[in-house]
């Protein structure tokens, strides 16, 4: 609706409200004058009849009055109506004027638009043919380089070949002269014989030996000169398996290490708390979500409320909060009090007891592992690792092993237990910041320790035990080895039962898909492959090539744990039946 109508419509309702106005004025002027008039006054009148009259006189004058008002009123909205009437053409005037306006600038936009249209197509047109010579002369500049390279492999390929046929000739030589010198060794072979036998009669004839007389004391006399050098290579063995036996003992030792068992914990991101019933979940809601929306905020864990009885999940990737969270919802729970104000206040409480928790834990390892001076910042950090796992394996744990592992090793090697336990025991500080600071743990655990005061054979070993840093000291190597000990060993890190699976069938691939494979066993939880072959298609010297091979495609295509060693079983058998 335009301006215009819009006066048009307030004009009419005014004209309207008039007629209405006089129409009522009209109506109460007929009742005044249809109503009985009373008698003239007289003297001796009631004056209760002239009070009546003056009444019906004075209504009869406001009627009139009010008739003259609807009167003055009509003529003045005609008036406005006139008025109104002249707005509207007026502006049906200006309206149609500003359409042709628009209507000309939209068509001269339109043809400044398909100008500039056709403009940018040309430009395009152009870019593309240039980009189109551009790429068909790198296409054309490579087409050469490949043909110039095609010719100089052609060139080597054929020197190859001139150079294979002059070894060809060559070994071909050598064949006949080699063919010529057995049959001239042959002659000589049959010569020396018939002169040994001239010598070996000339001999008996001079001795007075037979040939079977002489070669008994030649046996006698070989038998005591074995038996004489037999005694010196027993006294060398046992000279040198003295000097080797400590090596070898600590060799010993080392392997026993591996096979250390210690408690593991399974890496997750989800807690489970139990809850008295299920009327606790409508609460841990609350009005409209507001108290989980609550929890969310203040612990910045995901509280997971699903159709479990009795029971709601908590996930959080940081092991830290989400127990914090756990023990907040617990708390919250247990007081029956739930609100986001009391969710603030029990979270702080909650805070401040896994801080104990993980400063205890720091301290108990501590004295497990027999460390008494280390800075108070460094021991905070080290309780953070009590909730922190590595694939399955708990870090702190971890680090007491690694310790203990590192010591004994020391021990055995007649070095200083202390600074390589300490080594140890330190060299994962860097995982309680991972999250925090960007960067390797090892690089990061060595800038913690170099910053709170760490010796520098210290800060060394945790730099290098990940070869970020090339090892320099025997307690870094030391501290490689224990960490490596702590989790290669048998049950120390956890592994899916679909990757155990999947690998163990990929290792039978590997190995079935060899020439002359008959059987392939995967034994030892996959940490020894037994292969059979058909001794008619794969000899000896096969089995070791097919060992070999199978072996590498396995350390190119898996990942594993510790070692695989696989044995290549090459039996032949001949039956017979004695009738």
């Amino acid at each position: 609706m335009t301006a215009s109508d819009l006066l048009v419509l307030v004009a009419l309702v005014l004209v309207v409200v008039a007629v209405v106005v006089v129409v009522v004025a009209v109506v109460l002027v007929r009742r005044i004058q249809a109503a009985p008039q009373p008698p003239a006054v007289l003297p001796e009148e009631d004056p209760a009849v002239v009070a009546e009259r003056e009444r019906h006189e004075a209504a009869l004058r406001s009627a009139r009055v009010a008739v003259d008002e609807a009167t003055v009123e009509l003529e003045r909205a005609r008036a406005q109506t006139v008025a109104a009437q002249a707005e509207a053409t007026a502006a049906r005037t200006e309206a149609e004027r500003v359409r042709v306006a628009a209507r000309e600038e939209a068509d001269q936009l339109r043809q400044r638009a398909r100008r500039q249209a056709d403009q940018d197509a040309e430009q395009a047109l152009a870019q593309a043919r240039r980009t189109g010579e551009q790429e068909q002369q790198r296409v054309l500049s490579e087409a050469r380089e490949r043909l110039a390279e095609l010719e100089r492999r052609e060139q080597r390929l054929d020197e190859r070949e001139r150079r294979l046929d002059e070894e060809v000739e060559r070994l071909a030589e050598r064949d006949r002269r080699l063919a010529a010198g057995e049959t001239e060794l042959a002659e000589r072979s049959a010569a020396v014989a018939e002169v040994d036998q001239e010598r070996r009669r000339e001999l008996e004839r001079v001795a007075g030996l037979t040939a079977e007389a002489a070669k008994g004391e030649l046996v006698e006399s070989i038998e005591t000169a074995a038996k004489r050098e037999a005694a010196i290579l027993v006294r060398d063995i046992e000279a040198d398996a003295r000097s080797t036996a400590e090596l070898r003992a600590r060799a010993l030792v080392v392997d026993a290490i591996q096979r250390v068992a210690s408690e593991q914990t399974a890496e997750s991101v989800v807690s489970v708390l139990h809850l008295p019933s299920d009327e606790m979940k409508g609460r841990i809601i609350g009005r409209e979500g507001r108290n989980i929306r609550a929890f969310e905020s203040v612990t910045g864990v995901n509280l997971i409320i699903d159709d479990t009885p009795e029971a709601v999940l908590l996930s959080c990737f940081d092991p830290v909060r989400r127990e914090i969270g756990r023990l907040t919802l617990e708390k919250l729970v247990l007081d029956g009090r739930i609100h986001p104000h009391r969710i603030e206040e029990v979270h702080d409480a909650a805070r401040q007891e896994v801080e104990r928790l993980c400063l205890r834990a720091a301290e108990d390892a501590l004295v497990e592992v027999g460390i008494t001076e280390l800075h108070p910042e460094l021991v905070a950090h080290l309780g953070r690792l009590r909730y922190r796992t590595s694939y399955g394996q708990n870090v702190l744990k971890h680090l007491v092993e690694t310790a203990h592992i590192a010591g004994i090793m020391a021990a055995e090697l007649r070095l200083d237990p202390s600074v390589i336990k300490r080594c140890a025991f330190l060299h994962d500080i860097g995982k309680a910041l991972t999250h925090e600071v960007e960067g390797s743990h090892a690089l990061i655990g060595a800038d913690l320790a170099r910053k709170y005061g760490e010796a520098d054979v210290v800060v060394h070993a945790i730099e290098a035990h990940h070869n970020e840093v090339a090892p320099q000291t025997i307690e870094a190597v030391l501290t490689q080895a224990a960490d490596a000990c702590s989790g290669g060993r048998p049950g120390a890190r956890r592994e899916s039962l679909e990757a155990y699976v999947k690998r163990l069938e990929r290792i039978e691939e590997i190995a079935g898909g060899k020439a002359g494979v008959e059987k392939v066993f995967a034994m030892q939880a996959g940490r020894e492959i037994r292969v059979m072959v058909r001794p008619d298609e794969v000899d000896e010297i096969g089995s070791a090539v097919l060992a070999r091979d199978v072996a590498k495609q396995i350390e190119e295509e898996l990942t594993y744990p510790g070692q695989i060693r696989v044995t290549v079983v090459r039996e032949s058998r001949a039956t017979e039946i004695a009738r």
